[in-house]
């Protein structure tokens, strides 16, 4: 099951999103929605948490000026939306995250963007050291609402196998 409920007990019922490690098939591509516009409320509280001083991110007249003509939305928080996104197909019954690699910003994100993630599903393989676990590879990409690939990047997660998860019992 990978959205739905499980009954935990007579007339009672809990959510139970997430896959685990036997429901990852290498080649499925799964669509993260629902998708999300950046306002610019976002890339300013995002650009203050962070202490990001590069005013191309907060400072119009400055961005104005650059090549883009206006402000772009710290590349951080895109991809922490998008990874964000990810969770409810890709790791919400995780363990861990294992690694990132291949991180590339391959197109600026603007305020007023609205941006989708998909990921794929490239490889999985049971851990050596874990019997109960296996490890799943998956490439993510960022995408705008017109289909400007701006990001992608891939990860390695610990998943659970079935039975094995926290709150199965």
């Amino acid at each position: 099951m990978v959205y739905g409920t499980k009954q935990v007990a007579p007339n009672r019922y809990r959510e139970d999103i997430g896959r685990y490690f036997e429901d990852f098939e290498p080649g499925a591509i799964y669509e993260h929605r629902p998708g999300r516009t950046i306002s610019e409320a976002d890339n300013t509280w995002f650009t203050l948490l962070t202490m990001n001083t590069h005013p191309l991110h907060f400072d119009t007249e400055y961005a104005a000026r650059s090549e883009f003509g206006r402000m772009v939305v710290s590349s951080p928080l895109t991809l922490a939306i998008v990874s964000g996104m990810s969770v409810s197909d890709v790791s919400q019954k995780a363990i861990a995250n294992l690694g990132w690699t291949d991180i590339k910003l391959t197109a600026p994100v603007f305020v007023g963007d609205t941006i989708y993630a998909e990921s794929e599903v490239m490889e999985k393989r049971e851990s050596q050291s874990r019997p109960t676990q296996g490890i799943v590879t998956v490439a993510t990409r960022g995408l705008k609402a017109d289909g400007t690939l701006f990001m992608s990047y891939v990860r390695k997660i610990l998943i659970p196998k079935r039975g094995h998860g926290v709150g199965d019992a």
